[in-house]
């Protein structure tokens, strides 16, 4: 399976991810996509955008092709639960 056939699988789950799911796949996706993080830290009130940032912040320095494996195994691994 490639990143694009499991990104946009992962879109049409059946069932909701917990939040730690969704922040794992979205960190990867952003990693894949655009790089490492390019945005500014947001304020403490913020705490969605903050939570982002950060799943975003965790992979920082993986690069893009090694990013896209790690979010096709996220996707295998959690598409049996979510599917």
């Amino acid at each position: 399976m490639d990143f694009n056939t499991a990104s946009e699988k992962a879109k049409t789950f059946t069932k909701k991810p917990s939040n730690d799911i969704f922040l794992e796949f979205y960190g990867l996706y952003k990693q894949a996509t655009v790089g490492d993080c390019n945005i500014a830290k947001p304020g403490l009130t913020d705490l969605t955008a903050k939570a982002k940032y950060d799943a975003w912040m965790k992979h920082k320095g993986m690069s893009p092709d090694e990013a896209k494996k790690a979010y096709v195994a996220t996707y295998q691994k959690y598409a049996p639960t979510y599917a």
